[in-house]
This record gives structure tokens, C-alpha cells and sequence, in this order.
């Protein structure tokens, strides 16, 4: 067998189900999350497997959601305790009884847990950045805090309102308080742990890189569906959440350049999410006579998600070029990748840095040159078929999820030691 084949097969076992050594058996972890659901949440559900295949014992809690509306289950031996919350926040109203509401749950039900057994570790993954004041109590009985980065907040405040101000400062405040709150800290990739160092004082031996890689034991193709394609020669398409940040209106753009400036008709788009600018943006398709070239799902079952992957010619991530976005590790990014597909997206530091040639990369939040670059690649299936077996092929080597097992064990490990 050569190398080549004996890593992929590797990568396509996923988790094991018992680490050798079990280096966490006897402890108990508690992992809060308060923006999704559980296991809907892939990179936590991924950390979740791991640590009970370490041997731990894994609770975790989240808030409900669609069709995860059930307050107590346990799926592979981990323990789920979900909570309500209030509908989807909007203005300083709405977060402030959403935050409310989520760190009265998440109070609650950390101390019913710690009566069951007690807790070893909290992990309190953001946003927000106020996970910590669930933790600080129990911190008095010496369990240790570990803080899973997964948004820059400050940034994303900055991005979604183009402006600084009280609110963001606030935010480097929270922010400040969570590092100096943590014993070990966990960041996506190095953008976010320069971020750890510089700006939340963590001294650079407690913070550790774990990426978002894919489980490819779970992440496979599937037969195309050609029902998608809406009749059309070739499928663009988009996975990831519907907000303001996220650049889907410059894909908007891109579309209607080339459908209304070149002609081209042969191009269908297919957006996989769901989120809060899921209806503006399907009112935005609508008044520009776009709807018949762009197919929203909303948040789509997985087995739409997978055909829709791999019936898709090319992948496109629209996100805007600016602090945010530049120093954050995009899920889709990767799951483009892992299903060995080719994308356009504009130039962001850690966009380039996991897809390297995979990729094309548009000028900074241009949708004329987003949409010129999504046609030449839609033109060319040789260097479509060249830039998916590399991204594959990274993925594999240096990217999914069994990559990340040792940095994660290794974060714990240190933070039981103090």
C-alpha cells in the first residue's frame, strides 16, 4: 500500500472510539455553548468524541433548536442538557435578554451537573465572550477553565457595524476578563493566537492551535443530484451561515454581472444555511429578477448538504475582506475542500493559508472580479480537477480532524496539571 492511499484511509477512520492510553479517563468535562445546538455544532461535537474517547466523562450544555428541541438526551455516551432561549436576538434589547437568559441556564444546570458528579473542567466555547462567569465559581473549588476561541468579537462587532464605540469596547473588555479567567486557552488557528497573546495576555505556552478540520469519517460524497442543477449545465455552490457578514450580497452582485452583463445563463447557485439575513437576502434575489439562478435551502438535513457538495462544480466563500473574516478559519472552506472541490474566494490571510492552491482568490469585496473568476473556473475543468485533489490532498496531510486530537489533548493535559 502506498503512502498516499494509507493516509487517506486513515483520515477516513475519523475519531477512534479509545484513544490508547485513555489520558483523560476518571475526569469529567463540562463544554458550554450558547450559539447552536449540539451535535449541530460540528467542531464542538468533534472535541466532544474525542475527550470521551480520551475517557472522559462528557456533559455538555447548549441551547434547544431545530430539531434539537429534546432538554436532555446522551448520543454516544455524552450527556446533552439543553436550555431554551429567547428568540433570535436583534439590538441591545434583544442580546442583553438572550445573554440573560442563556447565563441563567447555563448557571443552573452547571451546578445540577457538578452535584451529579463533579466537574473537572469547564470549556466555555464563544461567542459570547461571558462563558466565564459560569466558570469563576467553580474555579473557587478548583476546576480548571478552558477557553475555546471560536470568534473574535470585537472584530465581528466592528464588521457587522462599521464602527467602534462603548459596545466594542466593551467586547475587548469581556474578551480581556475570559483570557485572564482561563488556564489554557484553544484558538482556531494562529491568527486567533496572536489575538490570545497580545491582546488577552496569555502567556504563549497556554495557548494552543486547534483547527476546525473535517471528520472525514463523517464528510463524503455522495451521487450528484442533478435536480439542483435547476436545469442548468453547471452548480455553484455556498455552505455557511445567511448574515450580514458573511459577503452573500456581493455573491448576489457576482450573479447578476454575470447573468445581466455576460449572458451567461448556464450557472446555477445553490446557498446551504440558514441564519438572520436568510429572508432579506432572499427578498434581495427576488427584486433583482435573480431567483431562477439562486436556490436558498435554509438549513438543510445533511444528506442535502452532501448532495449539494458533490454535485456542485465549485465551492465560493464570499466573506468580505476585513479584520474579522480575515483572521478567522471558515468551516465551508474546508468542506470544499474535503470533497475535493475547487473555489473563488476573496484574498483573507487564513482563507489563503487553508486553501492555498485550491483556491482562486478575487480582489478584496470586487463582485465583478468574484464573478470573472467563478466563470473561468466554471470554464476550465482541468484546473477545477487539479485545485480539488490538492485541497483534498491537504486536508488529508495536514488538515482533518485526527490532526487535531494531540493539540486538543495536549490543552487539557496542561490545564489538569496546574
Amino acid at each position: 500500500m502506498n503512502a498516499a492511499l494509507a493516509a487517506t484511509i486513515t483520515a477516513e477512520e475519523g475519531i477512534p472510539a479509545v484513544i490508547e492510553g485513555e489520558p483523560l479517563k476518571g475526569r469529567h468535562v463540562l463544554i458550554v455553548v450558547e450559539n447552536l445546538p449540539l451535535p449541530f455544532d460540528r467542531r464542538v461535537w468533534q472535541e466532544a468524541r474525542t475527550l470521551k474517547a480520551a475517557g472522559a466523562h462528557v456533559s455538555i450544555i447548549c441551547p434547544t433548536g431545530k430539531g434539537y428541541e429534546s432538554r436532555f438526551e446522551v448520543i454516544d455516551g455524552i450527556e446533552i442538557h439543553r436550555h431554551p432561549l429567547p428568540l433570535e436576538a436583534k439590538g441591545a434589547i434583544g442580546f442583553l435578554a438572550e445573554y440573560g437568559a442563556a447565563l441563567f441556564w447555563e448557571t443552573l444546570l452547571a451546578w445540577r451537573i457538578h452535584r451529579k458528579r463533579r466537574i473537572d473542567v469547564i470549556q466555555g466555547c464563544n461567542p459570547p465572550d461571558l462563558i466565564f462567569l459560569v466558570a469563576l465559581p467553580f474555579k473557587l473549588f478548583g476546576v480548571r477553565y478552558i477557553f475555546d476561541h471560536h470568534d473574535i468579537n470585537p472584530e465581528l462587532y466592528e464588521a457587522k457595524f462599521n464602527k467602534r464605540g462603548f459596545f466594542w469596547w466593551l467586547m475587548v473588555l469581556f474578551e480581556k476578563l475570559t483570557f485572564m479567567a482561563a488556564d489554557v486557552s484553544i484558538a482556531t488557528n494562529h491568527s486567533y493566537r496572536k489575538i490570545a497573546i497580545e491582546r488577552g495576555g496569555m502567556a504563549p505556552d497556554r495557548v494552543h492551535v486547534v483547527r476546525s478540520g473535517p471528520d472525514l469519517s463523517k464528510l463524503k460524497r455522495v451521487p450528484p443530484a442533478e435536480n439542483w442543477k435547476n436545469g442548468r449545465a453547471h452548480m455553484v455552490g455556498y455552505v455557511g451561515v445567511m448574515g450580514e457578514q458573511e459577503g452573500i450580497d456581493l455573491l448576489i452582485d457576482a450573479v447578476e454581472h454575470l447573468v445581466r452583463n455576460t449572458g451567461r445563463e448556464d450557472i446555477q447557485f445553490v446557498l446551504v444555511g440558514g441564519g438572520p439575513a436568510l429572508a432579506d437576502l432572499k427578498a434581495l434575489t427576488e427584486a433583482r429578477g435573480l431567483a431562477d439562478f439562486i436556490t436558498f435551502t435554509g438549513r438543510a438535513p445533511d444528506a442535502d448538504l452532501f448532495e449539494v457538495l458533490s454535485t456542485m462544480d465549485l465551492g465560493v466563500n464570499p466573506d468580505r475582506v476585513n479584520a474579522m473574516n480575515d483572521k478567522s478559519t471558515m468551516n465551508k472552506i474546508m468542506e470544499y475542500m474535503s470533497l475535493g472541490k475547487a473555489m473563488v474566494q476573496f484574498d483573507v490571510t487564513e482563507g489563503r493559508f487553508s486553501a492555498q492552491d485550491a483556491s482562486l482568490y478575487a480582489q478584496a469585496n470586487n463582485p465583478v472580479d468574484l464573478a470573472e473568476k467563478i466563470a473561468a473556473l466554471v470554464d476550465d475543468p482541468q484546473a477545477r480537477e487539479a485545485m480539488g485533489a490538492f485541497g483534498r490532498e491537504r486536508v488529508i496531510n495536514e488538515l482533518n480532524w485526527q490532526h487535531q486530537i494531540t493539540p486538543l489533548l495536549a490543552a487539557y493535559t496542561q490545564a489538569l496539571a496546574r
